[in-house]
């Protein structure tokens, strides 16, 4: 079983939030650009998110 993770405050108020920024925003070009519906974002950002997820994660699907 995997250890719980928490960020820190700092990681939370720096690179993470960061991070989120910077994911909101290419979701934002990606839909200016393409002007596809919020549903294939969601499709890609659970494709995207299916990378990180572990093993005894994606065999319980």
């Amino acid at each position: 079983m995997n250890k719980p993770y928490s960020f820190n405050n700092d990681q939370m108020n720096g690179i993470v939030e960061d991070t989120y920024a910077n994911i909101i925003r290419e979701c934002e070009i990606l839909k200016k650009n393409t002007n596809c519906p919020n549903e294939q974002v969601v499709a890609l950002l659970s494709v995207i998110a299916s990378n990180y997820a572990t093993k005894a994660d994606k065999s319980n699907n």
